[in-house]
């Protein structure tokens, strides 16, 4: 009996333990988002300055950014602001470019979805401000801010696209893509 209790207080307190985090650049970022898992992360910057942390969420762990980018299954990318020089304005420039960067300056077919997205960055952004783009199936990318769900912008395309910023062929940065692929 004493046994038994022992296991059964042992088992409640590993399950009362918060998921662990990985920390990247000051930044804890969960090992799982939704029943997806962390598969990689790494420190944007600009001019030698940290601008974001960014982690991609995955079903499975995978290094092959077009074949995640072009996937119609769960994911996500989770972008934690880390610098107070960063503003709305700077990361609509931002998202623009990389968008221009991942459909080959093709942007004409998502131009009113490219800017539904960039509403997110209407508002004023703030160092620790979290940004959590889902991709769900037959939904859509759902986009959050602060855990608060801004909009759904429906289309695989859209979320090739989106996703194509940090994984594609001219990413954001290539050091971060690499991190978000776990290499």
């Amino acid at each position: 009996m004493l046994r038994k209790n022992f296991m059964v207080l042992f088992i409640m307190f590993f399950l009362s333990i918060p998921a662990a985090a990985v920390e990247v650049g000051g930044v804890n970022l969960p090992d799982t988002l939704k029943d997806l898992i962390l598969n990689g992360a790494g420190k944007r910057t600009k001019l030698g300055i940290g601008v974001y942390v960014a982690g991609l969420y995955l079903k499975q762990k995978s290094n092959d950014g077009a074949k995640i980018a072009a996937a119609d299954e769960p994911m996500a990318i989770q972008l934690v602001i880390t610098s107070g020089m960063v503003s709305g304005e700077k990361m609509e420039t931002a998202i623009k470019e990389g968008f221009e960067n991942s459909t080959n300056g093709n942007v004409g077919p998502l131009k009113d979805k490219i800017d539904t997205f960039n509403n997110i960055f209407k508002a004023k952004v703030s160092k620790g401000d979290i940004y959590e783009f889902t991709y769900v199936p037959g939904k859509g990318v759902e986009v959050y801010k602060n855990n608060v769900l801004s909009s759904v912008i429906q289309d695989l395309d859209f979320k090739k696209a989106l996703f194509g910023i940090w994984l594609c062929d001219k990413p954001a940065q290539k050091d971060l893509k690499a991190k978000m692929l776990g290499n």
